[in-house]
This record gives structure tokens, sequence and C-alpha cells, in this order.
């Protein structure tokens, strides 16, 4: 997941457990408030009350037909009521209490918030409750809650798209840097060094490293390449200095049948060698941009010269060759590079198939890009062996001759060409190449 996506998760989610804290502190909030309120009303109506409260009031209050002594004043709605009751002398008086409790008034049940006040008039104690129903309170606080979090849903929503833009906005440089500078840069020289626009100093200091980091990695790679060319070069001097000289002491007639045997041993390791150094300047020269590429490549034609070219090792094998390139695709490169791409991708196939097998080499188009395939029946290869097939040196099977250097050399033409290339491989099944070209040529 990327960065600016979890940013904004995460603020998202800060969001939502903040309006849950909200929304369970929301019913205490209100409850406090509207209590406060409640309150100080209810003082008021119990200070009107007794201020204007004397003994005959109190005797019309209590004194009832069935001498419950206790007063009972209810309003039409049931929103407030007031009873005045007389209590034992023991209690506590001056004492005011706020308590919310259900109330049955006349035969309907409600919450109400009581003021309970104990007084004392004329040597009598009574007991003073006013009430005030919470059932609207109740339902206000309910259509409060249900608004705030339809509020803050839409808020956080709205914050949401806000902050995915402009993270997006934020994280702009950083992605043109890996576009621009990491993830289209195939080699070193190939390395943009021009400064990329942006306000934060984070990504201007990304930048700068990453241009000093390739800089040090440039200088690097081109003495590696340079020390690969001159050894190469120096090395095929002497070699074909001692290759000479074996050839010249095969003309020695005096020369036993030992002698000669350790001399033509020594002339096809002095032949390996070449081809060796030969290859690896050929990768060095590819890499260094050293060939043109602006040639008209038929893939048709160079393929069915190398199938002309190889048919004695396909009939050695008894193999079953099949060619379907029914396209024609207009492709622009080198084609001493391409028809060497080729010839070691067959040779490869055939080398490594089995007695009567099979090599098919198709077209075609995938997702847009035009593709040719070199598929065989042989001996296929793990994931290992597939994840290190073009590594210099490194051959699939122990068994079969070669430098291990045939398949590096396909993957540096590919990548001077701008070609993709993809493996699917299955042990003893087959090894299928699939060579992806670039929908519009590039240069390098």
């Amino acid at each position: 997941m990327k960065i600016k996506h979890q940013l904004a998760i995460f603020n998202a989610l800060s969001r939502l457990l903040l309006i849950l804290v909200l929304w369970l502190m929301l019913p205490v909030l209100v409850e406090k408030v509207v209590y406060n309120h409640i309150n100080k009303s209810l003082l008021e109506k119990k200070q009107k009350f007794i201020d204007h409260l004397d003994k005959e009031e109190i005797n019309d209050f209590i004194v009832r037909n069935d001498t419950s002594e206790t007063y009972a004043s209810f309003s039409t709605l049931h929103s407030e009521f007031l009873l005045l009751s007389r209590m034992p002398s023991a209690i506590k008086i001056n004492q005011t209490l706020f308590v919310t409790e259900p109330r049955i008034i006349e035969e309907e049940s409600n919450d109400y918030r009581i003021l309970q006040y104990y007084f004392k008039y004329e040597n009598e104690n009574y007991l003073l409750e006013i009430g005030n129903n919470l059932s609207e309170i109740n339902d206000l606080t309910f259509v409060i809650r249900l608004f705030f979090i339809i509020v803050l849903i839409i808020i956080v929503v709205i914050t949401f798209v806000a902050d995915t833009f402009y993270i997006e906005y934020l994280l702009k440089p950083f992605y043109k840097i890996i576009d621009t500078k990491i993830r289209h840069v195939n080699e070193p020289e190939a390395f943009d060094h021009t400064p990329i626009k942006t306000h934060s100093t984070d990504f201007q200091e990304l930048d700068t490293v990453l241009n000093q980091m390739m800089d040090r990695i440039t200088e690097l790679f081109k003495k590696e390449k340079q020390f690969i060319a001159n050894v190469s070069h120096e090395l095929l001097t002497p070699i074909a200095l001692l290759k000479n000289k074996f050839e010249n002491l095969l003309q020695n007639e005096s020369l036993d049948d030992g002698a000669v045997d350790k001399i033509v041993s020594s002339l096809s390791t002095l032949d390996l060698l070449k081809k060796i150094i030969a290859n690896l300047l050929l990768i060095s020269k590819i890499e260094n941009n050293q060939y043109e590429a602006n040639e008209e490549i038929d893939f048709d034609a160079i393929i069915t010269d190398l199938v002309s070219d190889l048919q004695d090792r396909i009939d050695d094998k008894e193999l079953s060759f099949d060619k379907k390139i029914q396209h024609h695709f207009n492709f622009k490169g080198n084609r001493t590079l391409i028809h060497i791409l080729f010839y070691n991708l067959i040779v490869n196939a055939i080398k490594y198939n089995k007695p009567l097998g099979t090599i098919e080499i198709t077209d075609g188009f995938l997702d847009g890009k035009y593709f040719i395939s070199v598929s065989d029946s042989g001996i296929g290869m793990n994931e290992k062996q597939q994840q290190n097939v073009f590594k210099r040196f490194t051959r699939v099977s122990t068994d079969q001759e070669g430098q291990g250097l045939g398949l590096a050399i396909v993957e540096s033409i590919a990548l001077f060409h701008h070609i993709v290339i993809e493996i699917s491989s299955e042990i003893n099944v087959g090894t299928t190449f699939l060579l992806l070209f670039a929908k519009e040529p590039k240069s390098n």
C-alpha cells in the first residue's frame, strides 16, 4: 500500500476514533449541561414556593379527603409536578437534593429530574419535591447524537478526500524522482541529473543524494566496463601468439602422439578462452552503446536463416521445428545483434532439449505489445535457475558444453533494444522465452 493511502487511512481512522469517543461522551456532556440548567430552574421554583408559603397554604395543600397528608400538583402534559409532604421530626432540615428517577403520574411512567428540599415550618418538618420531565430531554439527546454523528461522518469523508489529494500533491515530487531517476533508468549513463522541482527540503535532499550516488555509480560502471574491454583486448594478443606457436609445433614430425594430443588439447583451451573473451568484448561493446540501432529488422528472415544454419544440430537430435511468424512488425535495431540474440536462444533450445523433442517459435500481440516466443520441450528449469539464468558464467546443466555467457549476451542485447524478456519453465516439460517489444521504438 502506498504511503499516501496509509496516511489518508490513518487520518480517517484517527478522526473516526475521535468521533466515537465524542459520540460516547455526548450523552454525559448533554446530561451535565441540561441537568445544570434544570437544577437552576428547580431551585428558582423552590425559592418562589418557599417565599410565598404560609400556614394556611400548607393546610390547603396537605389536608385532603384521602388524609394522605401529601399535596400533589401536576401540569397538563405531566412535564412538571410539585409534591409537599409532612415528614418525621428526625429528618435533617434545610437539605436540598437532586435525584433522577422514574415516577408514575396518573398511570404514566416517566423519568424526572427531582429537587428534594427538606425544611421546617412552624415546628413541622416538610419535604418539597419539584420534578421536571426528562422525556423531551432524552429525545433531544438522541436527535443531537444522530445529527452529530451524521455531521462528523460527512466531515471525515470530506477530510479524507482532501487529505488524499493534498498528500498526493505533497508526494508528487517523490513519485517523479522514482519515475525519472530510478524506475526508467536501465544504466547509469542514462540517469537524468535535472533537479526535481519541489518545495519540500526533504525531497530536495533526496534528489541531491541520488544525483551524487549515481555519479559515483556511473564512474565505477565506466571503469568496470573499460577494464573488461582493456583486459579482453590485451588477452587476445598473447592468445593469438600462443595459438600460432602451438600450430607451428604441430608441424614438427618428430613429436610423438602424446605430445600431439597435449598440443591439440591446449589449442582447444585457447579456442575456448578466445570465445569467452570475444563474448565478454561483445557484452562490453553492447553496454557501452557502441552499436548502431537504425536498421530495419525482418524477424522472419533472420529466424529462417538461423534454422537453415542450425539444421544439422536439429537433425542430430531428431527435433521437430515449427516456425509460426505471422506478423510483419516494424522494428528498428541492429541486425547483427538481433541475429546473435535469436541464435543463442535457438541454440539453447536445441542444446537443452530432449531427443525427438520440439522447438516452436511463434509471434503475436499481448496487451497491445508485439511478442516472439521461443519454446522447447527440454529439461526445463526450477525457480532458482530461472532467477540466475541471465547471470554470466551460469549454466542450466553442467552436462552441456558452454561458457554460461549465451543468455547473458541475450539479456544485454535485449536491454540495448528495450526488449523485455519473460521466462516460463517447468522441470522435464520445457522452457519458453517470451520477447516483448515496446509499442514505440526507443532511442539509446
